[in-house]
């Protein structure tokens, strides 16, 4: 037989393109159409619908960027259509190629009930099916004409991402609004044949089962008359009946289809969009969900069900009843799909207690499975957190976007910090906006790495990111696709459905230990350090107001601000998500999120200021409030004592001294450091005079503050890329290097460096009594595409260092031996990082940035030793897709700790970011808890969500070894016991031994523990 492949396969493109398409609506009328432009932001629904309207007719423009536009559209069936299926199609003037990222909108019955969305995948509204003919139809679409931001060509500055700078041009041009026709025989060809089309595409030219498809598409397209497609579909579709009934084979791939619409929760849109756009998806879901009995649809992220239940109750009543039917499926149970590399240690605990919580009382589900497909990376401590959270499984995609390495499985067990393991599933379809097509089901099964082994996998089916979900289309694709030979099978599943078969099928998968190292999207741990501060600010503030308002209401019966607390918190959570926190979206939403921390820092002052004067009491001895979980200044962990200066030994220590360095700079000495500046303002000495050695490599600087050109080749906010430090330029000039003010208690040098449009001004800080240099650099940064570190080469020999995680820390290797290491050339570490040689380590600890980088070289010249360079990053100006990123003035404050272990990296950590308080009152405060060993952090102290009165006390074991550790508490407990995060009962936790007002704990290194402590007092 002769070889007509190619001639068949572009007959089909042709035909089903040009002839078969065009005839699902074979006839149409015009609907007509009148407007009404909403000023400011969108107002309720009700406004929209009694609104004055002009008409308007297709071809006409509207839109401002970020406006609401709210179409009324009127028209008639006609009542020679009577029996036929009719819809009204909706086309805004969509690009089908951006489906989430343009204009979009709710349509809602005159009565204000909503029906569905429309948008570039869907643009269809039901009449009927069939019609009586002669039926008036209305709707009122609220149409948001969001501006395209991500656009053809990606990363180019735009004004468009702030409402006030993005101007009033229209957008958009309604390009059809008609009633017509809906020909369901040619729309089920079209899927035959794309189904037919995409399989054949991907099975070998030399197997049997390709040409069996080529021949039934060669025989279908026969049959249609290309003058009449409607009256020859039904017989086109019956040559290819056969073909697509064949059943798999046995040893198929199986596929679990979920339902999905990854929503960020805010992007390339603000976070008011994103309630709107959960509003038009879970419309849609609904209704497709009454439509397709085999289909299942999961949505994560409780804010956004918050989100609709308050701003859209009639649709949350739709999602409800689809809930309780067990086929709209909250997933994830966390408050949104946040970044998991930043976030501290309660926060991250939070956004599951938060979720789960959410969906447990709203829906009575608890989630098994935590659901972050897009999110940059996974923190190693997170398996302990979400086994605590009473999970167990957890799926990504996002380390398929890997540039360097693949990741060798896709399902496997992931252990963290403290050996905790969590069963985890990488998608292999490597999209969680799958579209069922036939090349990213057939690259599912090839790209399965763990075949052999194993043969499920999960595939996440709809449109995502800016929303939308899964479309009739894909559903009618998967339903072909269910069994069907040459192709993997593909079943709608729950998520749960899916995790308990694969992970049955998979007893023994492997391990991967320590972090899930994203090899993308470096950059995120330092774009928008306005954004990282207000978290890092608020998670401090909110330990203190949970800490002091337990306290109070313990101490001095002061009403505990339950609802506050939960709300605040929940605003924390909600910045977290995975392109806030990180710094990867639009300008107004870092602007808005710049007053959001303003407002929430005053309202937590408040809300500590009130605790700590109910418990202090009206007077004027000047107290130190010491917030920290490690004593300090005479003052215990949790405590409120009489003001002293800081550091146990500082009575008994020497005075602070400065003096003149030769060649200009200055010697400042406490007895513990002698640290020299020189004359450009850079520290080229800081001596342990304990231990008689140098912390800074021989010839070099520390503190140096280092510029690159910073222009990735994509993702400006989100990547840096490696040739970033092919050029570097040290800024070694000093415009002023002055001796500021000196006492017996600390002496600080100021520096002052201008270069490009930017000022620097450093404050260089020995304290009496502290082994540390405090630094505190500020910065009004005018740069463009720049990155901006500061670097500190130390004299030390180490092959890994440890950087904080949630939790504890982990290693990395400061080498390069493997692609793997290579790959990590920045990463993130909380509070500090810590090197050590054997009795002898460094820390460099901050109260404000994530990003980092460490590299080792050996002297060649000298010594020969070891320079190990610890290098943190403060700050980025990408210009996509914030075109003003970090544009201003910023202030951060690092402290370098010679002869640190890694328990003084733990507590100058948190002697950094959570400084002592000043104030007035008539009487000291003792701890309301108590930790008895210096490994064990307590990480929260408040009372339990359940406003039962019981105190919740959580700690973790930090140093990374075992610990035997106390818990002594300043009331009287009637009862104590573990819980997991959510503050319920666990046999999961360590024994307890308690006597009195003591209890007695083992812990494993980095545990975490939480520990329910009922009161005698019965309040």
């Amino acid at each position: 037989m002769h070889d007509d492949r190619a001639l068949t396969e572009a007959r089909l493109k042709r035909v089903l393109e040009e002839r078969i398409r065009p005839a699902l609506y074979p006839e149409a009328v015009p609907l007509e159409v009148a407007a009404w432009v909403a000023p400011g932001e969108p107002g309720p629904v009700a406004e929209g619908l009694a609104a004055p309207h002009t008409p308007v007719a297709v071809g006409d423009a509207w839109g401002a960027p970020w406006g609401t536009t709210w179409f009324k559209v009127c028209g008639e069936v006609p009542r020679e259509w009577a029996g036929r299926t009719v819809e009204a199609v909706l086309d805004l003037g969509f690009d089908e190629r951006m489906p989430g990222f343009q204009c979009e909108a709710l349509v809602h019955l005159p009565d204000g009930t909503p029906v569905k969305a429309v948008n570039p995948r869907n643009q269809w509204v039901r009449v009927g099916a069939p019609v009586r003919g002669g039926e008036r139809v209305e709707w009122h679409l609220e149409a948001a004409s969001n501006p395209v931001i991500l656009d053809v060509h990606p990363f180019r500055p735009t004004p468009l991402g702030d409402r006030e700078t993005a101007g009033s041009e229209p957008q958009y041009r309604l390009a059809r609004m008609d009633l017509a026709v809906f020909d369901t025989e040619v729309w089920e060809l079209i899927q035959d044949l794309e189904v037919l089309g995409e399989l054949m595409a991907e099975l070998a030219v030399d197997s049997p089962r390709r040409w069996e498809l080529l021949r039934a598409a060669g025989r279908a397209l026969d049959a249609v008359d290309l003058q009449d497609v409607n009256g020859t579909a039904t017989a086109a579709r019956s040559e290819l009946r056969e073909v697509l009934s064949a059943p798999a084979g046995a040893s198929a791939h199986r596929i679990s289809a979920v339902g999905h619409a990854h929503i960020d929760s805010a992007w390339l849109w603000p976070l008011r969009e994103t309630v709107r756009k959960v509003a038009r998806t879970t419309s849609n879901m609904t209704a497709l969900l009454e439509d397709e009995p085999e289909f299942v649809f999961a949505m994560s992220q409780a804010q956004q069900y918050a989100w609709i239940k308050e701003h859209r109750p009639e649709v949350y009543a739709k999602v409800k009843k689809a809930v309780a039917e067990g086929r709209f499926v909250p997933a994830g149970g966390m408050w949104v799909e946040s970044d998991t590399n930043m976030p501290g240690s309660e926060a991250m605990a939070r956004q599951f207690v938060h979720g789960k919580r959410f969906f447990l009382e709203e829906f009575g589900i608890e989630n098994e499975e935590a659901w972050l497909p897009d999110t940059f990376g996974f923190a190693a401590g997170l398996p302990q957190i979400i086994k605590a959270a009473g999970s167990k499984w957890l799926l990504t995609q996002k380390i398929s976007w890997s540039q360097i390495n693949a990741f060798p499985h896709h399902t496997f067990r992931w252990e963290g910090i403290d050996g905790t393991r969590i069963f985890t599933h990488f998608p292999p379809v490597d999209t969680y906006n799958c579209q069922m097509a036939g090349s990213e089901i057939a690259h599912a099964a090839r790209n399965f790495k763990d075949k052999g082994a194993a043969r499920h996998s999960l595939a996440p089916t709809g449109w995502g990111d800016g929303g939308g979900g899964t479309t009739r289309e894909m559903i009618a694709k998967a339903r072909r696709l269910r069994d069907l030979d040459g192709s993997p099978t593909v079943e709608w599943e729950r998520p749960a459905d899916f995790f308990a078969k694969a992970e049955a099928e998979y007893p023994q998968a492997p391990v991967w230990v320590g972090e899930l190292y994203l090899e993308l999207h470096r950059g995120t741990l330092t774009s928008q350090a306005g954004t990282k501060r207000g978290n890092r600010r608020s998670e401090q503030l909110l330990r203190e107001a949970e800490l002091w308002s337990a306290t109070a209401a313990v101490l001095a019966h002061h009403p505990y601000p339950y609802e506050e607390l939960d709300r605040i918190w929940k605003t924390v959570l909600l910045h977290q998500f995975h392109d806030i926190l990180p710094g990867s979206s639009i300008a107004w939403v870092h602007r808005e999120a710049a007053r959001t921390y303003a407002a929430v820092a005053a309202e937590l002052e408040d809300i500590v200021a009130a605790a700590l004067a109910a418990l202090t009491g009206r007077g004027g001895t000047e107290l130190t409030v010491n917030s920290a979980p490690h004593a300090r200044g005479g003052v215990a962990a949790g405590a409120v004592g009489p003001a002293v200066s800081e550091g146990p030994e500082v009575s008994e220590g020497p005075e602070v001294s400065a003096a003149p360095r030769d060649g200009g700079g200055f010697t400042l000495t406490n007895g513990l450091l002698r640290v020299g500046i020189d004359g450009r303002g850079l520290v080229v000495s800081v001596y342990d005079l304990a231990a008689d050695r140098e912390t800074v490599a021989p010839g070099v600087a520390a503190n140096l503050l280092q510029l690159h050109p910073d222009f990735p080749n994509m993702w400006d906010a989100w990547d840096v890329d490696a040739f970033y430090r092919n050029v570097v330029t040290d800024l070694t000039d000093a415009d002023e290097v002055v001796l500021g003010e000196v006492s017996r208690e600390a002496a600080t040098v100021r520096v002052t460096r201008t270069f490009g449009t930017s000022r620097v001004v450093q404050s260089l800080t020995l304290a009496r009594g502290q082994r540390r240099l405090d630094l505190g650099t500020e910065v009004d940064w005018h740069e463009t595409e720049k990155f901006l570190k500061a670097a500190f080469p130390l004299d030390l020999h180490a092959e890994r260092y440890a950087a904080e995680t949630q939790f504890g820390h982990f290693h990395r290797p400061t080498h390069t031996n493997t692609s793997w290491e290579a790959a990590k050339f920045e990463a993130c570490a909380h509070r500090f990082v810590h090197l050590e040689e054997p009795g002898w380590g460094v820390a460099l600890v901050n109260d404000a940035t994530y990003g980092h980088d460490v590299t080792r070289t050996v002297r060649e010249d000298g010594d020969r030793g070891t320079t190990t360079t610890v290098r943190v990053s403060l700050l980025r100006a990408p210009r996509f897709p914030d075109p003003e990123t970090d544009q201003g003035v910023h202030r951060f404050r690092h402290a370098l700790v010679p002869g640190a272990a890694i328990g003084d990296a733990v507590r100058e950590g948190h002697r950094l970011n959570l400084p002592e308080r000043r104030i007035t009152g008539a009487t000291a405060v003792p701890p309301l808890v108590t930790a008895g060993n210096d490994a064990t952090v307590i990480t929260a102290v408040k009372l339990a969500d359940d406003a039962s009165g019981d105190v919740i006390v959580r700690l973790h074991e930090a140093h990374g070894g075992r610990a035997v550790t106390t818990l002594t508490t300043g009331f009287e407990p009637a009862g104590a016991v573990t819980t997991d995060l959510l503050e319920r009962p666990t046999d999961d936790g360590p024994a307890i031994e308690r006597q009195g007002n003591t209890l007695r704990m083992r812990l494993r290194p980095f545990q975490i523990v939480t520990v329910r402590l009922s009161r005698a007092d019965g309040r």
